[in-house]
């Protein structure tokens, strides 16, 4: 049977750019840039996605097409033999348990969506009634967990369309609407009186902001807004054309996911502080600030419709890119259809997922090293995980793979002259640099 690729670059680049555009965009990094002092973590932010994220990005798309398999095959086919097939099992690992937290958040997106389609975020809501409705429902049994399997088989269902009918599909329709969107929101939360305190915050730095935390964050969140380091964007690279310019695709991927994030806190941000709240919100932020600001602001019932459903879109086409993950691993590794993939897949994640949305109620009392269920398996996976994940596949391809392999992927055989004039000093912050970064704020972040 022949392996599914993507049939255009535009596909390549919608399917790719929306398992980096999702809630590490939307509802991560607005808070994110609360908790870390505004313009200060979006400079670092910035430096650590062109400086080490695209490197990383690189070395995955490299793998990916080089090998044109799953995630754990990569590491077996081109180091046959070799312990390096462990890294490619915990690039299956990673992304699961990442989706299994995640579309707890994305059953949240669900439940918000059609709440503010019933005109549920409008002109007399009060702080207080927000913060219980969102306090009530996540610790709750049965909405949540309705939410969050109705979202993992929508989920489901669209990777069982497979690459083409599915993936690319859903991307091609609904990465260009989620970008028009959200330029609406931004452009109206950014004209709102007294949003020029808010723009000031997100593009004036305070550079003595910057500290190890701080850079720790930083490159934490850029892992997990590109999806790197857990088998997305290699496992994508995989059912990319032997034509596609890599070089141009990954750059092309970082620019879409900055210049989304931006935009995100352009629609977030102004409106906090148009309406003197805290943009310290934490991970409510999205679910119990913006609301109160909906309801306030002119047309704030239409725009709450408008980035809840930005919110889950954005949310389905990261758990996508996730969920592909260990779907490609058991149909090209064990054997087994898609159709089974995908219900086993959704099994596990389901079961998972299942303990962290019951860790904001029954199960609350339950920690791991001091954290809910919840909250220990996202920072194991965005602050840990991948970040091991992304050291390991730079040292792989800067170490392990031959470099005339590495070149040929990078320049195309050679035929891309501009990729070939650029592949020394790519190599070298490959092979010297990234690892190096990496492993140090790596160090850094254990102590935070």
């Amino acid at each position: 049977m022949q392996r599914e690729n993507f049939s255009s670059r535009f596909g390549v680049l919608m399917a790719m750019a929306g398992s980096a555009i999702g809630l590490g965009n939307l509802w991560r990094f607005p808070y994110m840039v609360g908790e870390y002092g505004g313009a200060a973590f979006i400079i670092v932010y910035i430096l650590f996605v062109f400086l080490l994220s695209l490197p990383i990005l690189f070395c995955e798309f490299i793998v990916g097409r080089r090998s044109q398999t799953n995630a754990l095959g990569a590491f077996k086919k081109l180091a046959p033999g070799t312990p390096w097939k462990w890294v490619g099992a915990l690039s299956v690992i990673s992304p699961l348990i990442v989706v299994s937290y995640y579309s707890v958040i994305g059953g949240w997106s669900m439940e918000y969506f059609f709440k503010s389609c019933t005109l549920g975020f409008t002109d007399g809501v009060t702080d207080s009634e927000l913060h219980n409705l969102f306090s009530s429902f996540i610790s709750s049994i049965w909405p949540p967990i309705v939410g969050h399997t109705a979202f993992l088989l929508t989920t489901a269902f669209i990777v069982l369309g497979g690459v083409k009918k599915g993936i690319e599909k859903f991307g091609k329709v609904m990465m260009p609407l989620l970008f028009v969107v959200m330029i609406v929101i931004a452009v109206h939360s950014m004209t709102l009186e007294g949003a020029s305190a808010g723009i000031a915050y997100l593009f004036k730095p305070d550079f003595s902001k910057i500290n190890a935390e701080v850079c720790a964050a930083a490159l934490g969140q850029s892992f997990f807004s590109l999806s790197l380091g857990c088998g997305t964007m290699l496992t994508y690279a995989s059912y990319v054309s032997r034509k596609e310019n890599l070089l141009r695709s990954s750059v092309s991927i970082a620019v879409s996911d900055l210049v989304f994030a931006l935009i995100a806190g352009c629609a977030i941000m102004p409106a906090v502080f148009a309406n003197g709240l805290s943009p310290q919100a934490g991970p409510g932020l999205v679910f119990e600030t913006l609301p109160l600001i909906f309801s306030k602001m002119p047309l704030g019932g239409f725009v709450a419709i408008l980035f809840f459903m930005s919110l889950l879109i954005a949310a389905l086409t990261s758990s996508i890119s996730l969920f592909e993950v260990g779907v490609a691993y058991l149909v090209e590794e064990k054997h087994i259809s898609r159709k089974l993939s995908c219900a086993l897949i959704f099994l596990v994640t389901w079961s998972v997922g299942l303990l962290c949305s019951l860790s904001f109620g029954p199960l609350s009392d339950f920690r791991i090293l001091g954290n809910i269920i919840f909250d220990f398996f996202d920072k194991l996976t965005a602050n840990y995980l991948m970040t091991i994940g992304g050291l390991l596949v730079v040292l792989f391809v800067g170490w392990k793979m031959k470099k005339t392999d590495v070149r040929d992927e990078f320049t195309n055989g050679g035929s891309i002259r501009t990729n070939s004039r650029m592949f020394g000093p790519v190599y070298a912050i490959i092979r010297y640099v990234a690892p190096i970064a990496v492993l140090t704020i790596f160090i850094s972040n254990l102590f935070f």
